[in-house]
């Protein structure tokens, strides 16, 4: 039976860590990042592999830094080693140990979209098909020759929530295919081009903030591309507001762009883009409140928000 150790970290790994422990092989160690303080309250909290592996009784090991403490995998003895959405490089030395090489599941048709932060690009990019590519690791950054890809569609109402569903699901399946022709020998490896790698690198706190000035089209995509994680958001008379959700519509309005020109029914509002339409906002986070729909904010503070005012000034 063929000995697998699985590297990763978020709820994007444990879809494909399930499979692999439904497999014919062996999970024999899971390697994942070290629990980390979350919410407001900074409780302490296991990562989510780490929690999947200790409920079929895996043993989980958390270094800080990999480069530095990385002997104890070696220990196990695998003949492949997995990573999806782990989170750091693997030293060389784990690279080449295994009999069957290192490999890796992610979530872009490879060499589009190298990094952390694939899903939030492919959407903010407004592309209308990602993927997912399984491929050896190399020393640089998701640089190394593919064995497999599969192609998942972007729909117009996809957020990163739920393409980060599609593509763990996707990954999993292709995933299952791939490991019976990997360990008898019936892939071929693809080299990628180089001259065509993109990059998405995890997302900073200033890429989060709208930009009024881009078209309707584009403010959607940035939203959808942040929902629900770390969520897109503006300012209101130098306050800070989440914008969970909204959408563009097709109507042409005076004013300039950020301003609120309109508030249907008390159940949304609706700012000026760059290019004249609006963007009608449904859903919001406003600075220190909890996310709620913009009709219940309305409800509770009808002058808060005005038709005039200007949004991101």
């Amino acid at each position: 039976m063929k000995r697998i150790v699985f590297m990763g970290t978020p709820d994007f790994a444990v879809p494909i860590l399930r499979t692999l422990i439904n497999s014919p092989y062996e999970v024999v160690l899971a390697v994942t990042q070290p629990d980390r303080p979350k919410g407001r309250k900074r409780v302490l909290s296991p990562p989510p592999v780490k929690l999947e592996a200790e409920k079929h009784h895996i043993p989980v090991f958390q270094p800080e830094k990999l480069k530095d403490n990385y002997e104890e995998i070696l220990t196990y003895r695998p003949d492949l080693i997995i990573t999806a959405a782990y989170g750091q490089l693997l030293p060389n030395a784990l690279l080449t140990a295994p009999p069957y090489g290192c490999i890796n599941v992610h979530a872009s048709l490879l060499p589009e979209l190298r990094g952390g932060a694939p899903i939030h690009y492919a959407i903010m990019e407004g592309k209308k098909e990602t993927g997912i590519t399984i491929m050896y690791m190399v020393e640089k950054l998701d640089a190394g020759d593919m064995l497999t890809q599969q192609k998942v569609s972007i729909d117009a109402h996809d957020h990163v929530g739920s393409l980060h569903d599609k593509l763990a699901n996707a990954g999993s399946k292709l995933l299952e295919e791939t490991l019976p022709k990997l360990f008898v020998g019936e892939l071929k490896a693809m080299k990628q081009n180089h001259d065509q790698a993109t990059f998405a690198a995890n997302i900073k706190r200033e890429q989060e903030e709208i930009d009024w000035n881009k078209p309707s089209h584009v403010i959607y995509n940035h939203v959808r591309g942040l929902h629900p994680w770390p969520v897109a958001y503006t300012t209101l008379q130098d306050k800070p507001m989440k914008i969970w959700w909204g959408e563009p519509i097709d109507k042409v309005y005076d004013g300039q762009p950020g301003e609120v020109v309109e508030k249907p029914d008390n159940c949304a509002f609706i700012v000026v883009c760059g290019d004249k339409k609006g963007f009608r906002i449904t859903e919001i986070q406003p600075a220190g409140k909890k996310r709620m729909k913009v009709k219940d904010y309305l409800q509770g503070n009808p002058n808060r928000i005005q038709i005039g005012q200007v949004m991101g000034e």
